[in-house]
């Protein structure tokens, strides 16, 4: 079991990218491989950036650890080459694949190491590892929302979190690739409440590991906070969201 299988059927509700920028980042990933790349999304979830590549049939093969969120995943795209399985122990023989996707998948994780060394095994000589996230404005909405609560947080660490992972991961990588690059492989304006924070963490998966006596105050102290803040809990401000990756090649090994 996985904490995101009981949020995978709303979880595209409230994360998903918009249809023109998962076609672009595809496009963006592509750009940067040889001709027909063979391609593991690792962290697949319910397809949020794969669903492009298997629309557009290529050589791509997508693993994640939430039965739940394949499900969610399939229902898109009932073609999609799918595996149930621990990236730390992938099903997958040596050197089988020219790219490697890790699309937000380090937060809270604890077997960083484990993973990546993983995805490298799999990974082709000269081939990419390429870390994926969405990154919002530091002034907008989203990010003032989710400093505010980390700040009501401080003191109850989720019980799966160890620290967001991300930059010890990448500062690792950086130590041991031959290259690196990073480059904006999307953009696109959106529009933001306090409502729509709010409500999205309710149902996040990590959150939803807390008691629910802490969850509750939490959100009432971050609504509290909000209100006063911009003004009322439906103010809507506009922002523009990117979609950066950072790629990784090795030299032979």
């Amino acid at each position: 079991m996985s904490v995101y299988d009981a949020v995978a059927p709303q979880f595209d509700r409230h994360r998903a990218l918009p249809d023109d920028a998962a076609v672009t980042v595809r496009e963006a990933v592509l750009r940067a491989l040889p001709p027909r790349p063979r391609l593991l999304d690792l962290g697949a979830g319910s397809g949020r950036i794969g669903w492009p590549f298997v629309a557009a049939h290529d050589d791509y093969v997508g693993v994640d650890l939430s039965f739940g969120m394949l499900q969610a995943f399939r229902q898109r795209e009932r073609s999609a080459a799918l595996a149930q399985a621990d990236g730390c122990a992938l099903p997958f023989a040596d050197r089988g694949f020219d790219a490697v996707l890790l699309v937000q998948i380090f937060g809270g994780l604890k077997r960083w190491r484990a993973l990546i060394d993983e995805a490298l095994r799999v990974l082709r000589p000269r081939g990419a590892l390429m870390l994926g996230r969405t990154r919002a404005p530091d002034d907008g909405i989203d990010a003032r929302m989710k400093q505010r609560l980390d700040m009501i947080l401080a003191g109850h660490a989720l019980p799966a979190e160890a620290g967001n992972s991300r930059a010890r991961a990448e500062l690792h990588l950086e130590e041991r690739a031959a290259a690196v690059r990073e480059i904006d492989a999307a953009h696109w304006r959106v529009t933001r409440s306090p409502a729509d924070f709010l409500q999205r963490h309710a149902g996040g998966a990590r959150f939803s590991t807390l008691a629910p006596a802490l969850r509750a105050s939490a959100l009432g102290q971050l609504a509290d906070w909000a209100a006063a803040t911009f003004g009322n809990l439906d103010t809507r401000l506009e922002e523009t969201h990117r979609f950066t990756l950072r790629i990784f090649t090795f030299a032979e090994r």
